[in-house]
């Protein structure tokens, strides 16, 4: 495949999804040639996939999160979009993010965890709390993770996360393959970086303090907190008090732009 200068990212639109300018801002921000694809785009023949190295499903609440969240966009994409989402994945080698909404796309599409589309294995259910949880919160990256674009992320890390549905739920067999296999990138931590399942420090209850999974290629990465609130270091809420504060959303773009320009 001819490398390009930079890479192309499909950032996907549809009914509901309100984060996908701040995530195609990201992208530019970190080097990317981003570009806003409605999914009728794709499921007619309009663009297609292998036009593109990275495949982004931004948050939001994609058609009213009816039903459950992220649900119905899911199996439009297991039911109209599989082929191409498999060739992209398997054959092609993209790349794919999920960020809140587009993390419980992920899943219940069934690509993460464990990259079997159209077959979920795990799930984001309600949060503990009872309620939308919107806050700042520290996310410890584990050290052994098998996802390929994320070298050079800080080991603690604060974004935001903002969600009603975000407590990451598995049965026992899945979430020991989760560990053994190490698709963990992410999990709830303290200050100190130790992961936690105090509320609120872990905001919905997820098993195992999880936040961010990848899948067994390193290739696909999802998470319910949102980087892309943090590209630039006035976006934290104390940016005037803390002396160099750096904008750590943006490595995560970083990252991923960097792997697609050496594919």
């Amino acid at each position: 495949m001819r490398r390009r200068i930079k890479p192309s990212v499909c950032v996907l639109k549809t009914d509901g999804i309100n984060c996908d300018r701040e995530t195609l801002y990201a992208f530019d921000l970190a080097g990317g040639k981003s570009q806003l694809v409605h999914i009728n785009e794709l499921r007619f023949g309009e663009r297609r996939l292998e036009s593109y190295e990275i495949l982004v499903i931004p948050g939001g609440f994609s058609y009213g999160d009816d039903v459950a969240s992220g649900k119905i966009l899911a199996v439009e994409l297991n039911s109209y979009l599989g082929d191409q989402i498999n060739e992209f994945v398997q054959r092609r080698k993209g790349l794919v993010l999920g960020v809140c909404n587009g993390f419980q796309v992920l899943v219940r599409t069934g690509l993460l965890p464990f990259g079997t589309m159209g077959k979920m294995q795990a799930t984001l259910s309600h949060n503990d709390s009872g309620h939308f949880e919107c806050r700042w919160i520290n996310l410890k990256m584990e050290k052994n993770h098998v996802c390929l674009f994320l070298k050079d992320v800080d080991s603690l890390v604060s974004y935001q996360v903002a969600h009603g549905e975000g407590k990451f739920f598995a049965g026992q067999p899945e979430l020991e393959r989760i560990e053994a296999e190490k698709l963990v990138v992410f999990r709830y931590g303290d200050r100190l970086g130790k992961q936690t399942q105090e509320y609120p420090l872990n905001p919905n209850g997820s098993l195992n303090a999880i936040a961010g999974i990848t899948d067994p290629s390193g290739r696909i990465l999802g998470l319910m907190p949102h980087p892309e609130r943090f590209i630039r270091k006035e976006q934290h809420p104390n940016w005037r008090r803390i002396p160099k504060v750096e904008p750590q959303g943006l490595q995560i773009f970083k990252g991923m732009v960097s792997y697609a320009l050496q594919m």
